[in-house]
């Protein structure tokens, strides 16, 4: 909050906290000249600007190179990394509590609990479905950004759904998994730990086989494919400074119910594609809303999708529609071309309605 005894303005140190904040993200992202941008910004001095850097270095935030005119910053990164057996003995929240949680001193609460829950979702993952002999738990830290990593040397993650779900293929697997409430092992797992993890993080990825699947709170989902790769990685950053909450993100999926169930998901209709194919078809229609009548409440995210087609805009909204009533279809991010067709399948659905009641 800000300091209101001279009259409203910010107070001096909210000022300078404001002015390190923007030297921290500034160097993060390798601007070429930190200190001219801050000056510029606060309109303030060299020098003034040049104490917070000091500061910033003394403190071991980062590290300073080169003589006074080219003088260089860099940002201090702690990596650490420790090896587990994978097998029965191993519990998640002993590499919590012994290895991660000390490396992360005074972080706020809201990211504490975020890492916990993340680290501890995804190591279980390793333990209980992996199918492998060993993981890899890893801290990556600066005073910008915070990475936490797990890899097992198992099977992988998106062969396992496609086998065990018997899926068409392990893109198919990836789009399940966005969904929620996925789980090869329902009477002990409620498949929910992959769905909220990517969602509380400011940036989450996986890779397994040949697919690299990443997502952002700013770019949305993203699947791409690259050379096989054993077991699986998953790769989860935060800022320190993230105001995220973990009930905020559980709220935005709960039910209105006493019960406080997850019943509200947000599904990327992009995964319902291969490779660089149109989403035109019944069949990928029909993929894209396997188990969405699990929910009562489903938001298809049309970001990243440029068109889709007559038929594909028919499966869903007006026959899986008419045959889940109990389900809400909601959608985000569609364009104009995407917006016709979904307006399309409703006027239909409609004009069907309208005919039974007529009869």
């Amino acid at each position: 909050m800000a300091d209101v005894s001279n009259g409203g303005k910010p107070g001096r140190r909210d000022r300078a906290e404001g002015i390190k904040a923007f030297l921290i993200a500034a160097v993060a992202l390798k601007r070429q000249d930190p200190v001219a941008e801050a000056c510029r910004r606060f309109a303030v001095t060299r020098q003034a600007v040049n104490r917070h850097l000091r500061w910033l270095v003394a403190s071991g935030a980062f590290r300073a190179t080169g003589a006074t005119r080219g003088r260089r910053y860099d940002l201090v990164v702690e990596k650490h990394s420790r090896e587990y057996a994978l097998g029965p003995d191993l519990k998640e929240d002993r590499a919590w509590r012994e290895f991660v949680r000390p490396l992360l001193g005074s972080l706020c609460k809201n990211v504490l609990g975020i890492c916990q829950y993340g680290l501890t979702a995804m190591l279980n993952n390793a333990i209980e479905h992996s199918e492998g002999t060993k993981v890899v738990v890893s801290v990556k830290r600066s005073v910008a950004d915070l990475e936490i990593e797990v890899v097992d040397d198992g099977i992988g993650i998106f062969r396992k759904i496609r086998d065990s779900l018997r899926l068409e293929d392990q893109q198919h697997a990836v789009l399940e998994l966005s969904k929620g409430r996925l789980t090869t092992d329902p009477e002990h797992h409620t498949g929910e730990g992959i769905y909220f993890t990517s969602r509380v993080f400011d940036r989450f990825g996986i890779l397994a086989g040949t697919l690299n699947l990443a997502t952002s709170s700013d770019q949305g989902w993203l699947l791409e494919t690259g050379d096989s790769v054993k077991g699986t990685k998953v790769g989860m950053r935060i800022s320190p400074s993230s105001r995220m909450t973990l009930k905020e993100v559980f709220d935005r999926h709960a039910s209105s119910d006493h019960h406080y169930r997850f019943s509200v998901t947000h599904v990327p209709v992009s995964l319902a594609s291969i490779g660089d194919e149109n989403l035109v078809s019944r069949s990928q229609a029909r993929r894209l809303v396997t188990r969405l009548d699990l929910f009562d409440v489903v938001v298809l995210d049309f970001r990243g999708v440029k068109s889709i087609g007559q038929a594909f805009a028919d499966e869903v909204f007006r026959v899986f529609a008419r045959e889940h009533p109990r389900t809400e279809l909601r959608w985000s991010d569609a364009n104009e071309e995407v917006e016709q067709m979904i307006s399309r399948a409703l006027a239909a659905r409609a004009e069907e309605d309208t005919k039974r009641v007529d009869v």
